[in-house]
This record gives structure tokens, C-alpha cells and sequence, in this order.
């Protein structure tokens, strides 16, 4: 088999930066990206759908996609609600549309979370609509445009939601995860997407307290990154084991 190819987003610092080394350590050919053109990187911002489908078709056929860019904004604002949902959760899902036409048998794709992307930070009726077995993208969407509006109307607490839109955009992304490995079940490449919670990392948004490395924060990222086939799909990650949503 050629030499596998991984395409990592928001490889130009902190843990996509990691990430990208640890697989490169592997044996792999590592396409970074960043959001701001720069020597040595492709130029991708995950809100762009066209420079998406640009680098799937400069890039061709690859294997691996680590969907890690990703933003934590200031303040708590139906805006800033928005903003942050196009990132977090749309953006993995506009980049992960464009490159999979193109992503070889025994593809992985790996979606950065976080330990503040479980249900449990939200309550009543909506925990069970996230968790429905049933999640559709069409419904995950809604739910995602819920939020913004619940936010805008000041009801989000009464409705379920956290007043935190950064922990918002992990819990949909998870959701994402479980939709997109139902949606590739019947897939003949046999293609896995799992989420990694790279637990609380000392990076520009982690900050200097942080408890853990971006060497560990990396390290499960690229085991979900490297699975064999048969391995596990639609779940969610921790030091290289399953966790709960």
C-alpha cells in the first residue's frame, strides 16, 4: 500500500500541531492546514466551503482527515453562539463533506472534542433528542439553530442549554460523529469516525495551567487516527478508551 496520507486542520499551533508530528512520527504524510495562508501549510478556513473543495481537489486521494480547528470566543451572545457553531461543529461537517469522494478504503476520520461536549451539561427533553438514535445531520442542524435562537430569546436555560456556546458546539460535534458513522455504515470502504476528549491541554486556548500535554492530548487523536480495520466507529475517546457521551 502507498504511503498514508492524513490532512490535519488548525495544524499550525497547539495540539493540531502535535497531532500532525505524532503522525508524521508514524509513518504518515501529514497535509497541514491553517487558517491564514503561510509557507508549509494549505490554506483552509472551515467556514470557506469552497476552499474545502479546493484542497479536496489538489490533495486527491488520502486517508486520514483530523478534524481539530476549531474556536472557544469570548463573552456569551446569540452572535457568539453563531460564530462558534460555524466553526466547531459546521465547519468539521463542510470539510468532512468535501474531502470524503476522496478518501481511500480504511479511511478514518478523527473530530477533536472535549470533556465539555458531554450531555450532561444539558437537561430535560433535549439530552434525549442529542441522544436519539435517530439523529439525523438535518436534525442536528436544528438543534444547533435552536441554540442560537434559544440564546437570542434568552431561554436557553429554561430550554436545556448550557450558557456556554463552546460546550454547545462539542456536544453537537459528538452528535455529528454518531450521524456520520450511521451514515457511512453501508459504506464499502469501511471508512471509521470517532471523537477524542483530549482532556484539559496546555495550549494557547487551554492555557499555561492547564494539567495535561499537548504530547498527551495528541495521543489518543492519532490512535483513533491509525485504527486497524474492524475497529471501532461512532464513539467517543479518552487515553485510548471508550467514555460516555
Amino acid at each position: 500500500m502507498s504511503e498514508r496520507i492524513a490532512v490535519v486542520t488548525g495544524a499550525n499551533r497547539g495540539l493540531g500541531a502535535e497531532i500532525a508530528r505524532q503522525l508524521e512520527q508514524g509513518g504518515v504524510q501529514v497535509v497541514r492546514t491553517s487558517r491564514e495562508p503561510r509557507s508549509g501549510f494549505e490554506t483552509l478556513d472551515v467556514v470557506r466551503s469552497e476552499q474545502a473543495a479546493a484542497l479536496a481537489a489538489r490533495l486527491g486521494a488520502f486517508d486520514i482527515l483530523v478534524n481539530n480547528a476549531g474556536v472557544s470566543l469570548d463573552g456569551f451572545d446569540a452572535d457568539v453562539a453563531r460564530k462558534t457553531l460555524d466553526v466547531n461543529v459546521c465547519g468539521a461537517l463542510r470539510v468532512t463533506d468535501a474531502m470524503l469522494p476522496s478518501m481511500r478504503a480504511g479511511g478514518r476520520v478523527v473530530m477533536i472534542s472535549s470533556g465539555m461536549g458531554t450531555v450532561g451539561a444539558v437537561r430535560g427533553p433535549l439530552r434525549d433528542r442529542i441522544l436519539d438514535p435517530g439523529l439525523t445531520r438535518q436534525r442536528l442542524l436544528s438543534l444547533a439553530e435552536s441554540f442560537v435562537t434559544a440564546v437570542a430569546n434568552g431561554t436557553n436555560g429554561r430550554e436545556g442549554w448550557p450558557s456556554n456556546a463552546y460546550s454547545v458546539s462539542k456536544i453537537l460535534l459528538n452528535g455529528l460523529v454518531r450521524v456520520l458513522a450511521k451514515e457511512l455504515q453501508g459504506d464499502p470502504r469501511r471508512i471509521l469516525v470517532n471523537a477524542e476528549n483530549p482532556g484539559w491541554v496546555r495550549t494557547r486556548m487551554g492555557g499555561r495551567s492547564a494539567p495535561s500535554s499537548v504530547e498527551d492530548g495528541a495521543r489518543t487523536a492519532v490512535w483513533l487516527a491509525l485504527l486497524p480495520d474492524g475497529g471501532p466507529t461512532g464513539g467517543f475517546f479518552k487515553d485510548e478508551c471508550a467514555i460516555e457521551w
